[in-house]
């Protein structure tokens, strides 16, 4: 912990928290509110660079595992694990895309999802759009959660009953000390035309906050299943409030399940229509997909993956 942090005394609802394949219709249990921290501002700490211990023998090769990222903005550190594209190795003087994803532990690896054994399968379905030209090769990092603390993280303001509303602290950490990370060790292109962030449910209201918040890093969002609903809908007036500050729209993939509950698929809609109002337009800078069928869990969310893939980062693309 670094000096002036604070940790957040949590209760029962840390499973909650963490869950990914909850109905959001649900009300969570009531639970202490969690303490917002305000981290120093800093620059990212050089020490990061080569120390981070990386590999574990039961990952594939193009997947490399960095264990215990830690930030001066959040008290507790956070393991990465990064996608290499196939060729990465054969082709050294190539430079790639890269997409930022939350909730890493559930992308790749069964071992660590919240559901053993159910991921979103990254490396399968990059991999299978990648080879069939479908999509630009691209690094994928993923951002492991930090478990309790995941609300906390992935939310934008605090809710007066949930707690929450440390998102802008996450996205300091994101922008001023991870991405710098990655970028000293992977060959990831920089400008906000080549990097995505992504993510669903929470991880899906915090893609979209963050993508407005630091749209100057970002131009491609991957929205999926999002949360509308936190704060009062609070997402739908930041819209308003940051979109004519932004010189170009990021292009936005939304999407939601029609088995996700008629509150979910109704706010989902809802914000379709925000972003329009504050122009994005359909088909171009914003795709929205009403899944048949889809659910708000990692083997659905997973069947969204190569879709998402091909609109934000098409074959032959400049985007």
């Amino acid at each position: 912990m670094f000096p002036g942090s604070s940790r957040v005394r949590q209760s029962g609802a840390a499973k909650w928290r963490r869950t990914q394949g909850l109905s959001v219709e649900n009300q969570p249990p009531e639970f202490e509110s969690p303490v917002s921290k305000s981290a120093e501002s800093k620059t990212w700490n050089l020490a990061h660079g080569g120390l981070l211990p990386t590999g574990d023998a039961g990952l594939p090769p193009r997947l490399h595992l960095h264990r215990g990222f830690t930030s001066l903005y959040l008290p507790d550190p956070r393991d990465l694990i990064v996608y290499l594209p196939p060729g990465y190795e054969e082709h050294p003087q190539r430079s790639y895309p890269v997409l930022y994803l939350h909730d890493g532990q559930n992308l790749f690896d069964g071992r660590t999802s919240f559901i053993p054994g159910r991921t979103w399968q990254i490396l399968e379905h990059a991999d299978a759009a990648i080879e069939a030209g479908e999509v630009e090769p691209l690094v994928i990092v993923g951002i492991y959660n930090t478990g309790d603390r995941r609300l906390a993280e992935y939310t934008p303001e605090r809710d007066w009953r949930m707690g929450g509303g440390e998102a802008s602290d996450y996205g300091l950490l994101l922008t001023r000390e991870l991405m710098p990370f990655i970028a000293s060790r992977y060959r990831v292109r920089t400008e906000r035309e080549s990097t995505g962030l992504g993510g669903s449910s929470l991880g899906g209201l915090v893609t979209l906050y963050l993508g407005l918040r630091h749209a100057q890093h970002f131009g491609k969002l991957a929205v999926l299943s999002p949360s509308v609903w936190w704060a009062s809908k609070s997402i739908l007036g930041y819209v308003n409030e940051r979109a004519p500050e932004i010189w170009e729209r990021p292009r936005v993939w939304l999407d939601v399940g029609d088995r996700e509950g008629s509150r979910t698929l109704a706010d989902a809609e809802q914000l379709k229509r925000r972003l329009i109002a504050n122009g994005w337009r359909a088909a171009e800078t914003l795709h929205f997909e009403r899944v048949h069928g889809g659910t708000h869990d990692e083997a659905s969310w997973a069947g969204r993956v190569r879709p998402m893939l091909r609109f934000l980062f098409p074959a032959g693309s400049a985007r």
